[in-house]
């Protein structure tokens, strides 16, 4: 009775140990990551979520490959966050009344998570209507956990929130790229 079981035991080691017969698990593919290349200098490194909020980084991903980003300005910084993403900041001046209004011509769901904003966060900017995000994003400088649950969380920085820090009103993007998946 025990020789069986043995037997099985002793099939089962050999199989693994012929290449092609054992099974190895797949490698976890890395998370897409996009690069900030800033006009003035330096890069903001970003980690996309697209398991917490698949839309948005589809959505984010989409515009970064179409060139939208390229020559946009920050337009909103204060002591805990930054944001760009109005596409209006590439020609109107920075304290024109229309900044910070702008976007891609639609809007997509909320994809809210149990991200929390930490500093270094990445979210999607919207309006008053939980539904209304399209471009506009978001760095947290310092923790806003009373943004939790009511915006979209899909990313982090992962290198460069020295950078973050010092950015000002009107600082412009030169480029984003995804790298990864």
């Amino acid at each position: 009775m025990i020789e069986r079981p043995l037997a099985l035991a002793a099939l089962l080691l050999a199989a693994a140990s012929v290449p092609g017969l054992a099974q190895t698990p797949p490698k976890a593919s890395p998370a897409p990551r996009a690069l900030i290349t800033l006009e003035k200098g330096g890069q903001i490194v970003l980690e996309l979520f697209p398991a917490d909020a698949p839309r948005h980084v589809e959505n984010f991903t989409k515009l970064v490959r179409r060139g939208f980003y390229d020559g946009l300005r920050f337009h909103r910084v204060e002591d805990w966050v930054v944001q760009a993403g109005d596409p209006q900041t590439k020609t109107l001046p920075a304290d024109d009344d229309r900044v910070g209004n702008g976007g891609p011509g639609y809007a997509i769901k909320a994809e809210f998570n149990k991200r929390t904003h930490e500093r270094g966060t990445l979210g999607m900017a919207r309006g008053d209507d939980p539904d209304s995000a399209g471009s506009q994003f978001y760095i947290t400088l310092k923790p806003a956990r009373g943004l939790d649950g009511q915006y979209t969380v899909f990313g982090r920085v992962v290198k460069g929130m020295d950078l973050a820090d010092t950015l000002k009103v009107g600082d412009r993007i030169a480029s984003i790229r995804i790298v990864g998946k």
